[in-house]
C-alpha cells in the first residue's frame, strides 16, 4: 500500500556550515546531499512519492539533482524556520496518504531498514521517530561550572525521519504555540498529549552540519564502496 509521503526538509542555509553553497547541496560520494538522502527512500514499502521542502529559487536546482531518483517529487517552498518548511510540506501532501514520514535532506546516510522499522512504529502507534541512546555522560553547567550530573539511562538523542498518522502532524502543527519555533516535530505532537514511540537508529544516521561532519560521512561512504 503506497500511501507514505516523505517530506524531505531542505530549506537550510547552510550558516554554521559555511560556504557560498548550502550543505544539502554539497557532493557527497559525488552526488548531491540531497539526491543520497533522498535514495534511502527508495524502495521502502509504502513510499510513494518525496515532498522536497527548499527555497522557492531552488526548485529547479533540486529537480535536476533528484532526476536519477526512481521516485515522483514535488515541490514545496521552505519558510523562515524548520517548523514552517515542515508546515508547507504537510500543505502540500496528497489527500490519499496515511502517513508521512519528515526527515532532513542533511541525514544522508540513514539506513532504509530503519526507514522501514519507522513507518512500521508509526503505522501501528500514530507516531514514532529514530534515536539512539545518549553514550556519554551528561553534565549540568552554569556559568562555565558543573551544578549537576544528568542520569542518562532514559535519555535518547532524537534523529529522523519521524513518522506520524497524517493527522496526527497536521493537527500538531496547527495547535503549535505562536511566536515559538520548535525544531522537532516529535516534540510538537507530545504537546498533543500523543506517545511518540522510539525506534532504536544509528549513530551513521549523523547529521552534517560542519565541514568536519562531510569528511566523516565522505569517508563512511568511501569504506562502503571499497
Amino acid at each position: 500500500m503506497a500511501d507514505v509521503e516523505v517530506i524531505l526538509v531542505a530549506g537550510g542555509t547552510g550558516r554554521r556550515f559555511g560556504g557560498a553553497v548550502p550543505k544539502q547541496f554539497r557532493l557527497l560520494g559525488g552526488r548531491p546531499m540531497l539526491a543520497v538522502a533522498a535514495s534511502r527512500f527508495v524502495g521502502v514499502p509504502g513510499v510513494a512519492r518525496l515532498i522536497v521542502v527548499a527555497a522557492a529559487e531552488e526548485h529547479a536546482r533540486c529537480a535536476r539533482m533528484l532526476e536519477a531518483v526512481p521516485l515522483p517529487v514535488r515541490f514545496a517552498t521552505a519558510g523562515a524556520e524548520r517548523q514552517f518548511s515542515v508546515a508547507s510540506g504537510i500543505a502540500a501532501l496528497d489527500p490519499r496518504s496515511t502517513i508521512v514520514a519528515v526527515h532532513d535532506a542533511a541525514r544522508p546516510l540513514v539506513r532504509p531498514t530503519d526507514i522501514a522499522a519507522c513507518i512500521t512504529a508509526a503505522r501501528m502507534t500514530g507516531a514514532a521517530i529514530l534515536a539512539t541512546p545518549v553514550p556519554d555522560t551528561v553534565k549540568r553547567v552554569h556559568d562555565g561550572r558543573i551544578v549537576a550530573t544528568v542520569p542518562r539511562g532514559d535519555l535518547w538523542l532524537a534523529q529522523t525521519p519521524q513518522a506520524f498518522a497524517v493527522d496526527v502532524l497536521r493537527r500538531a502543527h496547527a495547535e503549535a504555540p505562536r511566536g515559538e519555533a520548535s525544531t522537532d516535530d516529535a516534540a510538537l505532537v507530545e504537546r498533543l498529549g500523543i506517545a511518540v514511540a522510539i525506534v532504536p537508529g544509528q549513530p551513521s544516521n549523523r547529521k552534517i552540519t560542519t565541514s568536519e561532519d562531510l569528511v566523516w560521512a565522505e569517508s563512511v561512504v568511501a569504506a562502503v564502496a571499497d
